[in-house]
C-alpha cells in the first residue's frame, strides 16, 4: 500500500503542477484528433471547436477517451502502425482526463492554437468539379429500398487524375452508405438505364472484377472512385498516387438509404480535385470476397475465407474489412510467392458503424503472384445484440439483415499499366 502511494505521488503531480486548461492543453487535442468529425456538417453528433462547445460534454469526452471509443479505432496493432491512427496516447488522455476532474477550466484563450481551416461543406481541399444527382430522391418514411443508382455524365472531353475525392450525402440521416463508380467509355454496365433518372437494376448480387461490393455486371472498367459510410475519410492517394477519370467517362452513383419513421428527401453529390499533371501510380481497388456462403442459424463464431491473387507488381495503400450486422472479426494477410504470410490487418471486434479504413505507414510492395487473403467470422446467435435473426440462415445480399463478406484493397500500379492485368482470374 505504501509503494501504490508513493508511485501516485510521483505520477499525479504530472499535470498538478500548473492546473489543465482548455485552452492550452485540450484544444491542441481536440483540432488534431477530433474535429475532422466533430463539426457542422460531419458525422460527429456535436461540434467541439470552442470551448462553449465542448464544455457541456466534458465528462462524456472523459468517459470515451478513457474506454478508448473515442476516437473510433478498430485495428489490433500497436498505436501507429497506421498512417492514419487517430488513437490518443496515453499523455493526452491523461490530459483531457485532468481538465474534466479540475472542473473543465477555460483557462487563457491566448493560449489557443490557430483555428483549423476546413473547406467549406467539404473535408478535401476546395474541389475542381462537384457533380450531383440530378433530382431530389424521394426516402419514404418506411419500407426498404433496394440499392438505387444515378447515371451522371462527367462531360469530361480529356482524362482526369483525381488526387481527392469526397462523396458528400445531402441527409446523412437516412443514408446507410453511397459509392460513385466510374463507367468507362466502352462498358456496357447499366447501359440500358437512361442517365439522370434513379432507378433499381434488375441484377443484383456479387460484383466482380475490382470494384466495389455490389450490383452484378460491373467489371474491371468500372472502378469505385470514392464513397461515403459513417467514420470513413475522403479518398486522397500520397502525393506522386492518383485514380484515373477517363475523358467521356460517366459517374454512376450507388445510393443506400434507410428509411427512420420520418418522409425527407435526399441530393448526394461528389468532389474531386484535380492533379496537375500526370501522377507516376495509379490507385485501383481490388477485394478478396467470398459471396457462396451460408451461415447456419445461432453460429456464434463461423468462419468465411476469400482471396485474391495479383497478376503484377502492385503497392498497397490501404486496407479494410466489410460485413453487416453479423460480422465479428477479419484478418487481412498476403501471402507472398515465398510462402511467407504477413497479417496486414487484424480487426478482432469488427464494429458495422464505424466502417475504417487503415493506410499503410508507406506503400507496402506486393510481388507478383501475391496472393491477399480475407478470413472473417460471423455471429449469427443470439448472443450478439445486433443480430435482426439468429433463426434465419444468412447468405450474401444488399442489405442489412442479409451479409457481406469482403476484404478490401487499394492498390498502386503505374500509371500507363491496364488495371485488367492485376488480377489473376
Amino acid at each position: 500500500m505504501k509503494l501504490a502511494a508513493g508511485l501516485l505521488i510521483v505520477i499525479a503531480p504530472a499535470f498538478a503542477a500548473e492546473q489543465v486548461t482548455f485552452y492550452r492543453d485540450v484544444a491542441p487535442i481536440l483540432a488534431e484528433r477530433c474535429q475532422g468529425c466533430h463539426r457542422k456538417g460531419e458525422v460527429g453528433p456535436m461540434p467541439l471547436l470552442t470551448y462553449e462547445d465542448a464544455r457541456p460534454w466534458s465528462k462524456a469526452i472523459k468517459q470515451a477517451v478513457v474506454l478508448r471509443k473515442m476516437p473510433p479505432w478498430n485495428a489490433d496493432a500497436p498505436r501507429g502502425s497506421f498512417h492514419n491512427d487517430p488513437s490518443l496516447s496515453q499523455q493526452e488522455i491523461d490530459k483531457l482526463v485532468a481538465w474534466v476532474d479540475a472542473g473543465s477550466p477555460a483557462g487563457n484563450a491566448k493560449d489557443a492554437p490557430p483555428a483549423r481551416v476546413f473547406a467549406d461543406g467539404w473535408s478535401i481541399p476546395q474541389p475542381d468539379a462537384v457533380f450531383e444527382i440530378p433530382d431530389e430522391y424521394q426516402v419514404p418514411a418506411t419500407g426498404t429500398i433496394e440499392y438505387t443508382y444515378v447515371i451522371v455524365p462527367s462531360g469530361f472531353t480529356e482524362d482526369r487524375w483525381v488526387t481527392a475525392a469526397e462523396v458528400r450525402p445531402g441527409n446523412r440521416a437516412v443514408m446507410h452508405h453511397a459509392n460513385v463508380y466510374i463507367r468507362e467509355p466502352g462498358s456496357t454496365w447499366l447501359r440500358e438505364y437512361p442517365p439522370g433518372k434513379a432507378f433499381v437494376p434488375s441484377e443484383k448480387g456479387q460484383r466482380s472484377g475490382t470494384g466495389g461490393n455490389s450490383s452484378a455486371g460491373a467489371t474491371v472498367r468500372e472502378q469505385v472512385i470514392a464513397g461515403f459510410v459513417p467514420g470513413r475519410p475522403a479518398k486522397q492517394p500520397p502525393p506522386g498516387y492518383a485514380m484515373f477519370i477517363p475523358a467521356g467517362s460517366d459517374l454512376i452513383f450507388q445510393l443506400h438509404y434507410t428509411p427512420n419513421g420520418t418522409a425527407t428527401t435526399d441530393r448526394t453529390r461528389v468532389g474531386f480535385v484535380f492533379a496537375k499533371g500526370t501522377p507516376a501510380k495509379r490507385v485501383i481497388r481490388v477485394q478478396a470476397s467470398n459471396p457462396e456462403f451460408a451461415i447456419p442459424p445461432g453460429a456464434a463464431d463461423y468462419p468465411v475465407s476469400g482471396i485474391a491473387k495479383l497478376g503484377i507488381d502492385c503497392e498497397l495503400l490501404d486496407a479494410y474489412p466489410h460485413m453487416h450486422l453479423r460480422g465479428k472479426s477479419m484478418t487481412l494477410t498476403a501471402i507472398y510467392p515465398t510462402g511467407e504470410r504477413e497479417e496486414l490487418l487484424r480487426v478482432p471486434h469488427y464494429d458495422f458503424n464505424w466502417q475504417l479504413v487503415y493506410e499503410m505507414n508507406q506503400p507496402k510492395l506486393m510481388p507478383k503472384g501475391t496472393t491477399l487473403k480475407a478470413d472473417a467470422t460471423f455471429d449469427n446467435s443470439a448472443a450478439n445484440r445486433f443480430n435482426p435473426n439468429p433463426k434465419a440462415e444468412v447468405h450474401w445480399g444488399d442489405q442489412t439483415w442479409d451479409e457481406m463478406m469482403v476484404g478490401f484493397f487499394d492498390l498502386a500500379i503505374p500509371a500507363g499499366v491496364d488495371p485488367a492485368r492485376v488480377l489473376v482470374k
